[in-house]
């Protein structure tokens, strides 16, 4: 465990302590701007645990599917659901592990596993909801700087011509 605290002061990583044996973590990201995850020490292992994402709306069995296929390309996590469908990402390590460099390959793989698939989450599970606010926020006059990752799924009327 004095591994990970190490780690997450050296990196100036957001963390509190859950219990003796548990500390949350707050995994910064880009598309999606936070992950938090928790890291519970036994006897042998140390078990991670990230929120990816909730339930889907739509296309349950697509955006199942292509986690699935993932799992197989990955390293030390993988893709799961609790019993509401939310995703997470978990994994459990040998504590003999745990040292600098492979807790950067867990930070790594959390980065890349929960922020660099999130907006093709969000497209795999919620497009409805994705298309619905953008409808809106046109309507409205207000920004959708925020939805710039979505500009396929904007009515064909707020689209740019790209040859003007």
């Amino acid at each position: 465990m004095q591994a990970l605290r190490s780690f997450l002061d050296e990196h100036e990583l957001d963390h509190e302590p859950i219990d003796e044996r548990s500390i949350a973590v707050v995994v910064p990201g880009e598309q999606k701007l936070k992950t938090t995850t928790s890291f519970a020490f036994g006897d042998s292992t140390m078990t991670v645990n990230a929120f990816v994402i909730r339930h889907p709306d739509e296309n349950e069995a697509g955006m199942y599917r292509w986690l699935l296929e993932r799992n197989k390309r990955m390293y030390g996590l993988a893709y799961s659901v609790d019993h509401l469908g939310d995703v997470y990402l978990t994994g459990r390590f040998p504590l003999t592990s745990i040292d600098d460099s492979e807790l950067d390959r867990i930070f790594g793989a959390i980065s890349e596993y929960s922020d660099g698939a999130f907006n093709l989450l969000l497209e795999l599970g919620f497009s409805s909801a994705i298309r619905k606010e953008w409808k809106w926020r046109i309507e409205a006059g207000l920004p959708t700087d925020n939805l710039s990752a979505f500009t396929h799924l904007a009515p064909d009327d707020s689209r740019e011509d790209p040859l003007t």
